[in-house]
């Protein structure tokens, strides 16, 4: 199979030929439609995130057809359509998996990172763990439903009862969280890059009652701000933005280190916390979700080959919405 192998953190992705894997025991096989192009991609190829293996096929919003299934699998038959997340597998037995935090599990494995991910033709998934596709989505434009929906879903979730919320960073997670929050009634503000008008004019497009650049004052005390961006001198600004009791909830997986910031910006029960990975239950109560509403997902299409331009285009935020690879 054609795949975009990462030999290590900062070289271009190589065009590779390898075996097409063979399902083991509780394992299905994908055949790749479409791979969604993910901020923590970026992280991985970058070196931001240390590295777990090398050589490495990075990709973890992978949408595509059930081509073989191994034993003992009976909740997958081939030719169902299927979607490979982050959160490849969890041991099911630590204190976290117990509670029903498995986002938390201390042996997790997540695809694209500790094993092959989408950035290829064919891709193996731990069948517990795979994602039934909401119809109405074809593959390229259920990719991005993935992780920027799943992980901007959970970020979204910790805010339940905020009424007016801020998204910084009008990226892929952003786009699709943007329609649920006005499909639910909640008024989104976007902040956006500084000077990105196209951002700022897609994202009013989307619903947003208010779309700046980050380094403007939000116009209204916000209930919760919701930070896609992995900009850590964004949380004093959120901080500033949300009113007393409010959340300012970090999704990403990395983010620059944050300034010094007064104790007053804190003060008045408001909150800073963080997002990590996604749960099965994430999964169900999304693409649930995904299929009510449903949303719009903007996608830009690159041959998997151009899967270094896809990242560089991602790195310079040069394309609204999300970037697929399509094999």
């Amino acid at each position: 199979m054609r795949a975009m192998v990462l030999d290590r953190p900062g070289a271009p992705l190589r065009p590779s030929r390898l075996p097409v894997p063979v399902p083991g025991p509780g394992q299905i096989l994908l055949r790749v439609g479409a791979c969604g192009v993910c901020r923590t991609d970026l992280h991985i190829v970058d070196g931001d995130l240390a590295p777990h293996r090398a050589p490495l096929v990075p990709g973890h919003e992978v949408a595509g057809t059930v081509a073989a299934v191994g034993a003992d699998v009976p909740a997958w038959q081939v030719g169902e359509r299927a979607g490979i997340p982050w959160l490849g597998a969890t041991c099911g037995r630590c204190p976290f998996c117990r509670q029903g935090r498995e986002n938390l599990c201390d042996d997790a494995r997540f695809t694209g990172y500790d094993v092959d991910g989408g950035y290829a033709e064919y891709a193996l998934a731990d069948a517990r763990h795979a994602c039934r596709l909401p119809d109405g989505y074809d593959d390229v434009h259920a990719a991005p439903l993935l992780c920027a929906g799943l992980i901007g879903y959970r970020a979204y979730a910790l805010a339940p009862d905020a009424r007016r919320i801020g998204l910084y960073g009008f990226g892929a997670a952003a786009h699709l969280i943007a329609q649920v929050a006005r499909a639910q009634g909640r008024d989104v503000y976007a902040f956006t890059r500084p000077g990105d008008v196209r951002g700022q004019r897609f994202a009013r497009e989307l619903g947003a009652v208010w779309a700046g650049g980050s380094d403007t004052p939000a116009p209204v005390p916000l209930d919760a701000a919701l930070l896609f961006a992995p900009v850590g001198a964004l949380v004093p600004l959120a901080l500033a933005a949300v009113c007393k009791g409010g959340s300012v909830i970090c999704a990403g997986i990395h983010m620059s280190d944050i300034p010094a910031f007064p104790y007053a910006l804190l003060w008045g029960e408001r909150s800073v916390r963080s997002v990590a990975n996604l749960t099965r239950a994430d999964a169900a109560a999304f693409m649930a979700l995904a299929a009510a509403i449903p949303l719009v997902s903007a996608t830009t299409v690159f041959p998997l080959e151009q899967a270094n331009e896809a990242l560089a285009a991602l790195r310079g935020g040069s394309f609204d919405g999300a970037a697929v690879l399509v094999p």
